[in-house]
């Protein structure tokens, strides 16, 4: 009877042992070749494999990325390129005289000998006339009068009272815009024999500040 016992005890722990996996068996597959089958349908329904990015094709997306959004007119700038301007040479708006061939197939002697002489009976030559007349009373002419005066400035000519003072010659002389207005009138109120006006004081036919030099100068 006491031998019976370790028999037991060694039958009860051989039933609590678990079973070792066969290890020809492979990894969740009955054989290998299952196993190379099942893998070959699944990358079959996943599709073909895409292939990696690499940082070349990376950089340049992530460049032109970068160029549009700081310049987002180039790309509308280089769609709305300016047209082609064509030039057409048959215009005959437009004169080809420089143009020796096609003058040559154009002229000949004998037709740039006859438009010469259409242009010279054409050519009108205007003579020079005399200038009119004056008509009507235009006053007194003070540049007949400065190239026909015989002295110069400051060289007395003709007699005054000598009353009238440099104040009033002055004041006499500042109603008149201009000097050539000033001898204007002096000639006008029967100058340069008299002098009603005071506006030459020295007798030399010559009012206020007149000078009738620049137009002798003129003449020469």
């Amino acid at each position: 009877m006491r031998s019976a016992f370790p028999v037991l005890a060694v039958l009860a722990l051989a039933a609590c042992e678990p079973e070792i996996p066969d290890s020809a068996a492979g990894v969740g597959f009955g054989t290998y070749e299952e196993y190379s089958a099942s893998r070959a349908r699944a990358l079959r329904d996943e599709g073909a494999v895409q292939p990696p990015v690499t940082a070349q094709g990376e950089g340049a997306a992530i460049a032109a990325e970068t160029l549009a959004t700081l310049n987002p007119g180039t790309q509308a700038a280089d769609a709305q390129a300016a047209p082609r301007v064509v030039i057409d040479t048959d215009n005959p708006g437009i004169s080809d005289e420089q143009n020796f061939a096609a003058v040559a197939a154009r002229e000949t002697i004998q037709s740039d000998r006859e438009r010469l002489q259409a242009q010279r009976q054409q050519y009108t030559v205007i003579a020079p006339e005399p200038l009119p007349p004056r008509t009507g009373a235009t006053g007194p002419n003070i540049v007949e009068y400065a190239l026909g005066a015989p002295n110069r400035v400051g060289e007395s000519r003709y007699r005054r009272s000598g009353l009238t003072r440099e104040a009033a010659y002055l004041r006499n002389c500042a109603q008149y815009g201009s000097p050539d207005l000033a001898q204007e009138a002096f000639l006008k109120a029967g100058g340069p024999e008299r002098d009603r006006l005071g506006l030459d004081p020295d007798g030399d036919g010559f009012a206020c500040y007149w000078d009738p030099t620049p137009f002798r100068a003129a003449m020469r």
